[in-house]
């Protein structure tokens, strides 16, 4: 999403660095270049213009302009403001046992996938969550909820199909879950295509009947400035505790993101970044911050290894790498273990100076016709690569619905691999590179650190 307010910034930047001496006229094109670039992005003209008074008053310093890197100094004063802007830290749930959570939002905005979403990760940390349908208005809502919590394996409370009252329904609720063992109780609401009384008015009985730790509104990132009008709505009307912002893998601007913690002064505490049940973080406004500048997130990358990689799988390609055994199963494990992690886009964003690349050599598809082809060989083929000659070749080619060149160009990559693996030298200066980029020590895999069973 921040794809095109990155590529600005870290020009600017980029710039800034390649000046020895910096001086205040230096600073003053940078930052008309930075405000012009926010308001592009769709930020609130308010929130750029404190953002850009901030940073001008660090940069020109004393400290700054006569340092001898002041280029490296503006850039830790771009993130600190950025992170700051953000919310500066992460924002934990109030927890305290039985938690209810209530979501709100409009049509539209993702309320009941993030519910389900937001069920799985809790039930990843340890907690028991429950889902609670309270959409009465919009049709099989219910439906979906139930759907989508059978699919992350957490109970769904359904009112009955004739109920139209929802303090009837979420009286009920509360009664069903007693009876179960849940200890956060998350609860799906109506919404509405733009706000009124009504809907307002609902939401201000439920809350006053639940009394939940935490009221989050679930907001659209792609929306811009209606999303943070309807934040400020929201927040008057029934005392908003957070936010979860959806779609930031969109393409949209993004300018919402970076005006919400301003103008609602609620913290973003959790954000969707596609579509499917696991891709929903925890938001940390230092890790977006850096990865907007170009500065990466790798404790963001490593820690999505440790969800998404088997250890122990992780551990035999390893080792099948030292040994110079590595053939095209392997290679197509491996190849499924980074699909397992996300969208290569969002991977490639986790890495410093990759946030904007756009090397059409990586793509999701391309990573699914690579999968068709090693699909399309025998058992024998993938264990025994040398014994694809032409003939074998075509046939893949038909079978994966691909073309002799693309079964050359995966042949080929995976020649380099093995090559460079029957160079030892070159192998473990690359794992040591890996070890220490994720924190490991002396060699070593990324995959290897604190990867789950």
């Amino acid at each position: 999403m921040f794809s095109r307010l990155g590529e600005k910034l870290q020009d600017v930047l980029k710039d800034l660095r390649g000046h020895g001496r910096i001086s205040e006229s230096n600073i003053t094109e940078a930052l008309r270049s930075v405000r012009i670039a926010l308001l592009e992005a769709d930020v609130h003209l308010q929130v750029a213009k404190d953002f850009i008074a901030n940073v001008k008053e660090k940069a020109m310093g004393e400290a700054v302009l006569r340092s001898i890197s002041p280029g490296q100094q503006i850039v830790k004063i771009f993130h600190d403001e950025l992170t700051q802007l953000l919310g500066g830290d992460a924002a934990p749930l109030n927890l305290a046992s039985p938690t209810h959570i209530l979501l709100v939002g409009l049509n539209g905005a993702g309320k009941t996938t993030s519910a389900a979403k937001l069920a799985r990760l809790l039930k990843a940390q340890g907690r028991k969550p429950l889902l609670i349908a309270l959409d009465l208005v919009r049709p099989a809502a219910i439906d979906q909820l139930a759907t989508l919590g059978q699919q992350v394996g957490v109970p769904v409370f359904r009112p009955q199909p004739s109920e139209k009252n929802v303090l009837r329904a979420c009286a009920e609720s509360l009664q069903w879950c007693a009876t179960q063992e849940g200890d956060v109780r998350i609860f799906d609401t109506a919404g509405r295509q733009d706000l009124d009384d009504a809907l307002i008015a609902e939401l201000c009985d439920i809350r006053k009947l639940l009394s939940p730790q935490e009221v989050l509104l679930v907001c659209d990132a792609a929306t811009g400035q209606q999303a943070v009008r309807v934040a400020e709505c929201f927040h008057e009307a029934v005392s908003l505790t957070g936010l979860i912002l959806t779609k930031l893998d969109g393409d949209a601007r993004g300018g919402a993101a970076l005006s919400l913690r301003q103008m609602t002064q609620q913290p973003i505490k959790f954000s969707g970044v596609g579509e499917k049940l696991d891709q929903f973080e925890t938001f940390h406004p230092e890790r977006l911050a850096g990865r907007i500048l170009g500065m990466g997130d790798i404790v963001g990358l490593v820690e999505k290894a440790a969800e998404s990689i088997d250890e122990e799988e992780a551990r035999r390609l390893e080792e099948r790498l030292r040994t110079a055994n590595f053939n095209l199963t392997d290679f197509l494990q491996q190849m499924r273990m980074m699909r397992k992690m996300g969208p290569l886009e969002n991977l490639l964003g986790m890495l410093p100076g990759m946030s904007n690349i756009k090397d059409p050599k990586v793509d999701e598809k391309q990573l699914a016709r690579s999968e068709a082809i090693l699909l399309s060989m025998t058992p024998q083929e993938r264990t025994r690569p040398d014994i694809l000659n032409a003939r074998r070749r075509q046939r893949v080619a038909r079978g994966s619905g691909t073309t002799i060149t693309e079964v050359n160009n995966l042949l080929l990559r995976f020649n380099q691999i093995r090559k460079l693996m029957k160079n030892s030298g070159k192998l473990k200066k690359m794992m040591a590179q890996f070890g220490r980029i994720a924190g490991g020590g002396k060699g070593g895999l990324p995959m290897k650190v604190q990867l789950k069973k």
